[in-house]
């Protein structure tokens, strides 16, 4: 991957829908060379999709932010298996280091936020959690 490679996946990440006539203008090469480009990595699997960005949710009134969580016991399959069908979650990833799952939070309300902590919490199988609020975007 060259420096041609790269630039056209930072303009592909700013709009995947963006036409090959028009990445070829920003990127200052033929529309051919865009489009053989576009076709080898994703050949490659360096591309594996094309995709939209939805808006920020925060002009809505959502209220979204993220719960670390460490596990304790055996059940470690079982208790995930839980927590994905926590209706308050919109992602739960498992993560190296001190915590074991990063939980999304998006809410409606900022006291749906907190039955959502406080029900994780109360769950048996949750050694520790740590939550935060995004205030907005950086």
């Amino acid at each position: 991957m060259d420096d041609l490679d790269r630039r056209l996946l930072a303009e592909l990440r700013i709009n995947a829908r963006a036409s090959v006539p028009k990445l070829a203008q920003l990127l200052g090469v033929a529309a051919g060379t865009v489009k053989t480009r576009m076709d080898r990595l994703t050949e490659q699997g360096v591309i594996a999709g094309f995709t939209v960005r939805l808006r920020d949710n925060a002009a809505d009134g959502t209220i979204r932010g993220m719960m670390m969580i460490e596990l304790s016991g055996k059940n470690v399959k079982s208790m995930v298996a839980t927590l994905r069908k926590n209706l308050g979650f919109s992602a739960l990833h498992t993560t190296n280091g001190q915590w074991d799952l990063i939980a999304e939070i998006q809410v409606p309300a900022l006291s749906d936020f907190h039955q959502t902590v406080t029900t994780v919490r109360a769950m048996e199988g949750i050694a520790k959690t740590e939550s935060y609020l995004f205030l907005g975007p950086a």
